[in-house]
Parts: structure tokens; C-alpha cells; sequence
């Protein structure tokens, strides 16, 4: 076998393989901490929010149960004010959104860099709600079952009158079948007491 002349670069006895490893688990965890410090930036300033909104959501009636105020963790961390509406923040991490999930699908209830602009617009969100359920609870139950009520009697009324209808239309029969069945019986009488008359004419025709 001839000798080609061609060298072979030896390999660097460095360079193995637990050294990529590790070279790219360092990567992994620089892309992990900066996914983390992006996640804990959204949740302070929403912690910030929720401090801003703390005096609203103390004065929450202690009965209302719907409402969460609450930051959750998570991959996108949000502020949750009832099960159908939170704060997250945007793409540039500065922009508070303010979103509302409907049958329609999520609208946008307020929009801004301005942390105070989201506060007023979540604080009307919240007293909106509690007027809502005040307003229920003085009244309108009750008046929505009135309205029923009234629906109930006016859907029975027809059937009544119809009732009565009936009622008469049997009595006119009635007295119809009784002149009828009166004449008859006359006719009938009659016939018998003028027979021999009858007869009679008949025989002398």
C-alpha cells in the first residue's frame, strides 16, 4: 500500500464530548435565567398594580366571592380580578392590558403604560360588578319573578275563557236538542190525536 502523504490532525485531547455537554447546558441555563428575569419583571410590575389596587379591593364587600386579586405564577404571570378578567403585561413589558374574556371571545377593557389608567379602569370594572350584584339583590329577583308571575296568569287566562266558552256552547246545544226533542214529541202527538181525521181526508181524496 502506497503512502498518499496525507497527514490525519490528531484530536485534541480537550475536546471530548462532557465539554459540549457542558457547554451547551450553560447555554440552556443563560436562555432559562433570562426567561425567568423576564417572568419576574411581568410579576413585579403587577405586584405594583396590585398594591395600587389594594385599598379598592379592600373595600370589596366580604360576601362577594367571585373576585380573586391575585398574581399567579406561571410561564406569563397575571393579575386576576374575577374568573373572566386579569392584567397581563405586554410584549414590551412596560404595557399593562387589561383583558376580559366574553362569548365573543377576549376584549381589550384598557391598554396603557400607565400603571394608574389600568387602576381606574380595573376600579370601575370592580364597582360596576358590585352594583350588578347590589342591584340583584334588592330587586331584581324579585321582580323578575313577578314577571313569571304575571306571564303564568296571562298564559292561563285563554284556556279559562275558553273554558267558559265551551261551557255556554254546551248549554245552547243543549236547549236546541230539548226544543227539537219538544217539537217532536208534539208532532208526534198530534199525529196520533188527528189520525182518524187523516184517514179520513185521505179517503175522501
Amino acid at each position: 500500500m502506497k503512502d498518499t502523504g496525507e497527514k490525519i490532525t490528531p484530536i485534541d485531547p480537550s475536546r471530548n464530548l462532557s465539554d459540549a455537554i457542558r457547554d451547551v447546558k450553560n447555554a440552556f441555563a443563560d436562555r432559562d435565567d433570562v426567561v425567568v428575569d423576564l417572568r419576574e419583571a411581568h410579576r413585579m410590575r403587577l405586584e405594583l398594580l396590585a398594591a395600587e389596587l389594594a385599598p379598592v379591593f379592600a373595600d370589596v364587600p366580604a360576601d362577594m366571592d367571585n373576585f380573586d386579586f391575585a398574581v399567579s405564577s406561571g410561564l406569563q404571570p397575571r393579575l386576576w380580578i374575577d374568573a373572566v378578567s386579569h392584567v397581563a403585561m405586554g410584549r414590551d413589558r412596560r404595557t399593562y392590558r387589561f383583558l376580559r374574556d366574553t362569548r365573543i371571545g377576549r376584549v381589550v377593557l384598557a391598554e396603557s403604560t400607565d400603571m394608574k389608567i389600568v387602576a381606574d379602569q380595573v376600579t370601575r370594572y370592580v364597582a360596576e360588578r358590585v352594583v350588578e350584584r347590589q342591584r340583584m339583590m334588592e330587586g331584581g329577583v324579585e321582580h323578575a319573578a313577578s314577571g313569571m308571575t304575571r306571564v303564568a296568569v296571562a298564559e292561563a287566562e285563554p284556556p279559562l275563557r275558553a273554558a267558559q266558552r265551551g261551557k255556554a256552547g254546551s248549554a245552547f246545544l243543549s236547549g236546541l236538542g230539548l226544543i227539537l226533542a219538544g217539537a217532536l214529541v208534539g208532532l208526534a202527538v198530534s199525529i196520533v190525536l188527528f189520525w182518524d181525521r187523516l184517514v179520513a181526508m185521505k179517503i175522501s181524496f
